[in-house]
């Protein structure tokens, strides 16, 4: 299980892990937390709140797959 999670969280060929993704799944985890709390005990979550991480999901989902599909850089060529 650790393996899978640093693997999601690091870059392709990267060691260190992807503040992106770390953020992004950080906000999922805690949009998950709040709607178990909402629904099963009785636990309110400000809808602002929920909405604000879920755009936080949402944005860093959308970077993250706008950095798959990007070209590649090269630094050597000029």
């Amino acid at each position: 299980m650790f393996d899978f999670v640093s693997r999601m969280l690091s870059g392709e060929g990267d060691a260190n892990p992807s503040s992106k993704r770390t953020i992004t799944f950080l906000a999922f985890v805690l949009c998950g937390v709040g709607y178990v709390a909402e629904i099963f005990f009785d636990k309110h979550v400000n809808p602002a709140t929920y909405d604000n991480m879920m755009y936080i999901v949402l944005a860093g989902l959308g970077f993250v797959a706008a950095e798959k599909f990007a070209p590649k850089t090269n630094p050597e060529k000029k």
